[in-house]
């Protein structure tokens, strides 16, 4: 299947790399055009422009996956295209999309007779070799349509154990991809899937802060123990009921570097968490696990607030506590 990529960042050129080792055609375009070139020489065509893309992949339908960051870029992109495809055309944008946007933008084109899928996409820099957990919205015709470009993008079975029951359903979701709803289903997925994300690392970030602790001269010096993170995360790797993929990274971040001397703290969010709050808050569902890891990235940017200064100022005022009172004399 011939198939148009818009964006080659660290995704995008991996995405055409699995579908080009698949057996598919891609016609890539990236802002970078050194990038797109690159890509050429592995067997993409590059193009200049997203007219150029358009006009590479032939009659229609054609497909063309949109893999930008989320907000104007892509709006720019999409409208774009809008202008160059046709009725039967789908256009598939596998960034991080709000949901709601997928909404209004799947009315827009089927005016124009263009067709929309969203899809949320989970791998990050490894699927290429790991493959892509897709979470898909559109209408069933465009999706099926498709399903040679997400057959390729997915892991497969590979050598997961199969979920006993799961006979009589749809076979793709084994394979790591599924058609999850209309327009704005995939994303929604995938938004959630990103706020799990958040719980689960400050889980992982708060436990190992709690045994690197425990070697603190305030404690009692038998109650003290220096252990060894690398091992501990390690061995929790071994038939733990905490084992995962995100454990696996933590491993291999504390082999090499055990106090993460590389790393600052500053931690960023790129929208799907406070998305999946917001959509809480909708559906008046409790999250207090995936509001409160949001709120610890917020905290991870900042110095001492002026708000922790009003907690010392009350706990001073009532109990005498001082703290790390400044200029104290």
């Amino acid at each position: 299947m011939r198939i148009g990529v818009i964006g080659l960042g660290r995704m995008g050129a991996n995405i055409s790399r699995r579908l080009m080792r698949a057996g598919h055609s891609c016609v890539v375009f990236d802002a970078k055009a050194e990038t797109a070139q690159r890509l050429g020489a592995e067997g993409a065509k590059p193009a200049g422009s997203l007219a150029e893309v358009v006009g590479a992949l032939g009659p229609s339908p054609r497909a063309v996956w949109v893999m930008l960051p989320s907000g104007k870029i892509t709006e720019d992109a999409i409208a774009e295209l809008s202008k160059l495809l046709g009725t039967g055309d789908i256009v598939i944008d596998g960034g991080n999309t709000f949901y709601k946007d997928d909404i209004r933008r799947a009315k827009t084109l089927a005016g124009k007779g263009i067709r929309y899928v969203d899809c949320g996409t989970s791998g990050g820099v490894w699927g290429l070799e790991r493959g892509y957990c897709l979470m898909i919205g559109g209408e069933k015709d465009a999706v099926d349509h498709l399903d040679p470009i997400f057959a390729a993008l997915a892991p497969g079975l590979g050598d997961i154990p199969r979920t006993e029951g799961r006979e009589a359903r749809d076979p793709r979701a084994e394979r790591g991809y599924i058609h999850a709803g209309p327009p704005g289903a995939g994303h929604f997925v995938k938004m959630v899937h990103n706020g799990i994300e958040y719980g689960l690392m400050q889980a992982y970030a708060e436990g190992f802060d709690i045994l690197k602790g425990r070697s603190a001269d305030s404690l009692p010096e038998d109650e003290r123990f220096t252990l060894d993170l690398g091992d501990v995360a390690e061995v929790w790797r071994r038939g733990s009921v905490v084992s995962s993929w995100l454990l696996d990274l933590t491993a291999s971040a504390l082999a090499t570097d055990e106090q993460l001397e590389h790393f600052s703290g500053f931690v960023e969010d790129s929208g799907e968490g406070r998305w999946t709050i917001d959509a809480a808050v909708e559906e008046a569902v409790p999250a207090n696990v995936l509001a409160a890891a949001l709120f610890t990235r917020f905290r991870s940017r900042r110095e001492h607030t002026f708000g922790e200064k009003v907690l010392s100022a009350m706990r001073f005022g009532f109990g005498g506590h001082t703290e790390h009172m400044l200029n104290q004399k």
